[in-house]
């Protein structure tokens, strides 16, 4: 089945498409750009935890530096370093790292040698002790410097230790460290909603995220702003920043007051890496595209269903039309009309203009066809007058020849009764052919009145019967008709006409047990349907087609107006009469009558 066949499913299928198709692109639109402007606010979000953190990592420090150089400052330390006696310094310095909170804090002389370290390991004030940090405390300016640990960072302040009074001298230099570890990660995530991690050397040195993890994350130390790094099944946004460009951010002034430049880190790049999960931000957004989903769904059926209301409403009145035109097309009813009703507000003009269109082109055709008729009848009047001419002179050569007996002598009273009953019936005879002609010949007048149409049929099969001898009519009538506005007399001489014709076809022939002859009524609708069977020798195919002609006939001594004039009789009461034959199996009349008759219209 071509489901494009049908003018509805083709508006249908095509606003549905439509309709689909810019619902579904605008919804991938959004859920495209709301995508998007979820990455954009993600990187957004995480340059700004970098910044957040670049500025509480230069407090942390800024911090650091004061203390130490308040400490640096204070007499006792400063007469201590410069005894140059690590003991002495020892005794001095030692409650300086729980006082700082540090986690390493170590005093150099003027040379750089070591007079006392608290806290870490002894490698590790080894190495800050060679830092060139120290170096540049010694020249006179804070320095900041960066060490790797196994489980982090060790940022060291170095300051000069020095006296301005009464001249400037540096007796060497105090370093305080604290590490930036997994401790103070942690604290930092708390605050900016982040994953971190401190890398150097190539190596992840503390992270918030499980050791499992370091060895993929070790691989982004090197690169520069912002990557993705996938981490068992889940991938992250990652942000990598120095560590060692900002070590001067504390912008510590020297000793003598003046700002200190920036301190050249020499150690191998540590960094920060920044991390915010793209797998989380997401599965945020998996919520809003199920959302999305779900209303495109329900768009796109309402959709669908107003495209099926719009082709029904163009469709509908359509299938109105052309349901009465395929009527119309197989009884040949021009009496049927198309008449649109709607149920709501969608009133289709074009619709009504082609209903009206067609039903005045049936009323026109109607007229013609019975202008046409009636040319017909007044032509085929001419060929009347062979036939009246014919059936005229053989009852008037009868009667010629009864009266030239009366007018002999010595007439027997036998003779004289047998002349009077030739004449009586010859009279009969040209009584019938002139009724007949007249009916055909002249305008039906219908008086129409509300009957029992099954009454009808019955008194019409009766009235039958009693016309001659022959077969017997079966009557098959429906309970359910009840009354039919119509021509009782004249819808009672076309079935007589039809089931006379019928007994008259059986007669003589063989047929298989049951009524030869049958009367059918049956409803459909609005629409009376009675049928004349009979099952007798049939209609030969070349005679069919003029079976309501005038004057055609078959049988010796007709007229061949019993059909036509049925056949005007049906037609002026608004209903179809139609034909089938089969040679040796019978032949079947259907008229179809409405229950209503659109006007009595004298039929001529």
């Amino acid at each position: 089945m071509n489901v494009l066949a049908s003018l509805r499913s083709r508006i249908f299928l095509a606003s549905a498409v439509l309709a689909m198709l810019c619902i579904g692109v605008a919804i991938y639109l959004v859920n495209v750009t709301v995508t998007q402007e979820a990455e954009r606010t993600l990187e957004r979000e995480i340059v700004a935890t970098g910044a957040q953190i670049d500025q509480l990592r230069a407090e942390r420090t800024r911090t650091f530096t004061l203390m130490a150089r308040l400490i640096a400052d204070l007499p006792k330390l400063k007469a201590a370093v410069e005894t140059n006696d690590p003991p002495t310094v020892q005794d001095v310095a030692v409650d300086y790292q729980s006082q700082l909170n540090a986690n390493l804090v170590l005093v150099t002389n003027r040379r750089g040698d070591l007079l006392f370290t608290a806290g870490g390991s002894p490698r590790a004030a080894e190495i800050a002790a060679h830092q060139p940090a120290v170096r540049e405390a010694l020249a006179g300016r804070d320095s900041i410097s960066l060490l790797p640990q196994p489980n982090g960072i060790l940022q060291v302040v170095t300051v000069p230790v020095a006296v301005d009074r009464p001249n400037h001298q540096i007796f060497g230099t105090l370093g305080v460290g604290f590490l930036l570890d997994d401790a103070l990660l942690a604290e930092l995530k708390r605050i900016t909603g982040s994953d971190l991690a401190f890398g150097m050397d190539g190596q992840i040195l503390a992270s918030t995220l499980p050791r499992a993890r370091y060895p993929a994350l070790a691989e982004h130390l090197r690169q520069q702003g912002i990557s993705r790094v996938e981490l068992d099944a889940e991938e992250y946004t990652t942000l990598s920043r120095s560590l060692s460009s900002d070590a001067g951010a504390a912008g510590a002034p020297a000793a003598n007051g003046a700002a200190a430049p920036p301190a050249k880190d020499t150690s191998p790049g540590p960094v920060a890496l920044i991390l915010r999960s793209r797998t989380a931000q997401l599965e945020s957004l998996r919520a809003i595209h199920t959302g999305f989903a779900v209303t495109g769904v329900l768009a796109m059926v309402l959709a669908m269903a107003l495209s099926f209301t719009v082709a029904r409403t163009i469709a509908r009145p359509l299938a109105a039309i052309t349901d009465v035109m395929r009527e119309v097309a197989a009884t040949g009813d021009l009496t049927r009309k198309i008449a649109l009703r709607y149920r709501n507000r969608w009133d289709d003009e074009d619709a009504r203009l082609l209903a009206s269109t067609f039903n005045t082109l049936t009323d026109s055709i109607a007229r013609f066809q019975r202008e046409m008729t009636q040319k017909e009848r007044l032509t085929s009047l001419g060929r009347l007058s062979t036939i009246i001419a014919h059936e005229v002179r053989n009852p008037l050569m009868i009667i010629k020849a009864a009266l030239h007996t009366l007018r002999q002598p010595g007439l027997s009273a036998e003779a004289l009764r047998e002349a009077a009953e030739d004449i009586d019936g010859e009279v009969a005879r040209l009584n019938g052919i002139v009724n007949d002609v007249l009916d055909f010949a002249r305008p039906i007048t219908f008086t129409l009145a509300p009957v029992e149409i099954n009454a009808v049929c019955r008194e019409s099969a009766a009235a039958a019967v009693a016309s001659g001898p022959g077969s017997e009519i079966g009557l098959d009538l429906d309970p359910a008709l009840s009354t039919l506005t119509t021509d009782p007399e004249r819808l009672r001489i076309a079935l007589v006409n039809m089931l006379v014709n019928a007994r008259h076809a059986v007669n003589g022939t063989t047929v298989t047990p049951g009524a030869p002859v049958t009367l059918t009524t049956r409803v459909d609708g609005e629409r009376v349907r009675i049928v004349v069977a009979d099952r007798g020798v049939g209609i030969a195919a070349d005679d069919l087609a003029h079976v309501f002609d005038p004057y055609f006939t078959t049988k010796r001594g007709g007229t061949g107006l019993g059909l036509p004039i049925a056949k005007n009789i049906v037609e002026g009461l608004g209903g179809t009469i139609a034909v089938s034959s089969t040679p040796g199996l019978g032949t079947e009349f259907l008229i179809d009558l409405p229950a209503q008759p659109p006007q009595a219209r004298p039929r001529s």
